[in-house]
Formats: structure tokens, sequence, C-alpha cells
């Protein structure tokens, strides 16, 4: 997959670089590790995506999304999914005044920047479908009229992975509105001991007449370190990132490649490859580059195609997963490649 040089395009944004790394570094004030995480939430922030973060309770997913939203002055909002709720609850309702005796608009939480949808599993298939207009035209219909979401628009939504009762699996429809699905693990011992000793410094608040303990969301810094017009900026240089057309040609191989396997029953749809292009661009502009690189495809992959695609029965009996379906589709796009690489 032949690239051009750094030398034939202009380099990135030096002031949306900059931008970037504070960002990073005002996270990592406050959460530990999980630069990986950081690096997706903001490629979707950059580009106009939405993110589904898979993980057991406890390894700072509400914490990552609440930092983050306070680096970029963002309005952020946190909506805990329950098998009660409901999709007024979400997107608000019309209610009626009693003193003028006319119907006025209650906006809901969905009326913010970046939107955390907390364990988005326990929510009805109801509450699933009011989320599909917002989450793809960043529009809410409120009774007879519709009301434009505000801009950026974010959904961050947590899905845990290991505790089944009581949940109903997202339906294709809505998980191919997530531009990644991004699987966290737990910490590092190292970075699990740089957890422990910031807690242990913690300390208390004192409040009214008593104190209650300081917590990790005590951290977070109420300034921000950035503006929303240095992120849309930074939304624009994405756009000034170069894909080749070799690039664009492997994307499209290896979304066919997943309709075509014998292995899977579902493969991904051209919103995917979409997915694809965008985010390589953002994580180019994020690694200091003006120009997507095989890498960004490769590393990309996993969060982009795996929560696209469904194993067939046979596969299933046969004990394949999907992660090795898709890295012998990755590994057999790489041999094709080489060739054109070294010409």
């Amino acid at each position: 997959m032949s690239e051009p040089s750094p030398t034939e395009i202009p380099q990135a944004n030096a002031s949306v670089i900059d931008f970037i790394e504070k960002v990073r570094a005002r996270v990592a004030t406050v959460v530990v590790g999980q630069e990986v995480v950081v690096e997706r939430l903001l490629i979707a922030l950059f580009t106009g995506g939405h993110v589904l973060l898979q993980g057991v309770p406890g390894i700072a997913k509400t914490l990552l999304a609440s930092t983050l939203s306070r680096a970029i002055d963002l309005e952020f909002s946190r909506v805990q999914f329950t098998i009660d709720l409901l999709p007024s609850d979400i997107l608000g309702s019309e209610v009626l005044d009693q003193r003028t005796y006319e119907f006025r608009t209650v906006q809901g939480p969905i009326f913010t920047n970046l939107l955390l949808a907390d364990e988005i599993n326990r929510a009805a298939p109801k509450v699933q479908g009011a989320l599909l207009e917002a989450m793809q035209e960043r529009k809410v219909t409120i009774g007879k009229e519709t009301y434009a979401l505000p801009a950026p628009f974010l959904v961050i939504a947590t899905q845990n992975p290991v505790e089944q009762a009581g949940t109903f699996e997202l339906p294709e429809a809505q998980l191919d509105r997530f531009m990644l699905c991004h699987r966290l693990g737990y910490p590092s011992p190292e970075d699990e001991r740089e957890v422990l000793r910031r807690n242990l410094d913690l300390g208390i608040r004192r409040e009214d007449r008593g104190a209650i303990a300081r917590t990790e969301f005590d951290m977070i810094a109420e300034q921000p370190i950035g503006s929303t017009e240095q992120l849309v900026s930074a939304m624009e240089s994405v756009h000034d990132v170069h894909v080749s057309d070799a690039f664009l040609e492997h994307v499209v191989e290896l979304i066919n490649r997943t309709r075509a396997h014998s292995a899977l029953e579902l493969g991904c749809s051209p919103r995917a490859g979409i997915a694809m292009i965008k985010a390589s661009r953002a994580r180019a502009l994020i690694h200091g580059r003006n120009y997507v690189l095989p890498e960004d495809l490769y590393a990309l992959a996993e969060d982009v195609v795996l929560h696209r695609i469904r194993l067939n029965y046979e596969a299933l009996a046969d004990g394949l997963t999907g992660p090795g379906v898709l890295q012998e589709m990755l590994n057999s796009l790489g041999r094709k490649a080489m060739p054109q690489a070294a010409s």
C-alpha cells in the first residue's frame, strides 16, 4: 500500500496537535493509563461518531467521559439505563403548564454535547429505538415538533459484557450506528499501583458540618484546557488528512471480505467503510500526521468491524471467534498489499 512521503503533504496544524496533547495530558491527570481509549474517544469527537465501551464495572468508563467533557468545555449528561426507563426520560416530553393551560416542551438529558448512556443494554427495545434518530440524524422528535441536538453531539455508551440478567441485546441497526466499539480490559499492575497511590492521597472534603471521602471525580479540574473553537479546528483538520486511492481500495476490500466470508452470516454495511476512513483520518491527525497509513487500518479494524459482523452456526460449532476471523482477513489483506507496497 503505497503512501505519500511526509514531504509531499503539508504537516498537520501545529496548534491542533498542541490542543490534542494538552487534552490528553489533562485526562491523564485523572485517569491512569487507558491511552488507547482516550484516543478512540477523541477520534469519535473529531469525526462526529459514537462509541460503545465494553468492560467490567470499575475501570473508569464514567470517569473518563466526565474528564474529557470538562477538558474541552463540553456539556455533559449521564443517563443510567434501567429496565423501567422510558423514551421521554431521555428525549424529553410535553407537559401541561397549569398557569397558561398550554403544553410546553421540557427537553431531556439528550440535549447535550456528550451523553453517557451507562449500561445501555439494560433498557427496553423501545428506548433503544428512541436513540436511533438522535444518533444518526442529530435530531429529536417530541410530540409534533423536531428539535436539532447541540453540536457537537456524541454518545458514549457502556455495556457490561459479563452480566446478562435483565439485559437486552442491542439490535444490529443500533450497533451499526456506533462508529467504534472498544473493549476495555483491566489495568496493568503498574497502572493499578498508580491508581492506588493516587487514591491514598485523596483525603476528605469538608461539607456542611461533616465531611465526605474524596473520590477521583473530585480530581477533575473545573477549568477547561481547550475551547469548542479549538475542537472545531481539530474537526476541520481531520478533513485535510490525505487518504490515498490504495488505502481506499484496501478498506473496500476488507469490508467486502466480511460479506463473502464463509464463517459470517452478517457482514459490514457501507457505514463501516465510512467509519474506517473517518476514524483513520482522525487517528492520523492525533499521531501528528496529515496522511493515513496502513497501521491506522490495522489498529482500528477491531473497533470498527468486530461489532458489525456475526458468525454463523457452523463457525460457532467449529469453535471460531469473531476476532480470529477478523485477524485472518487482515492477514490475507496484508499479504495482498505487500506487492503494492514494494512496487
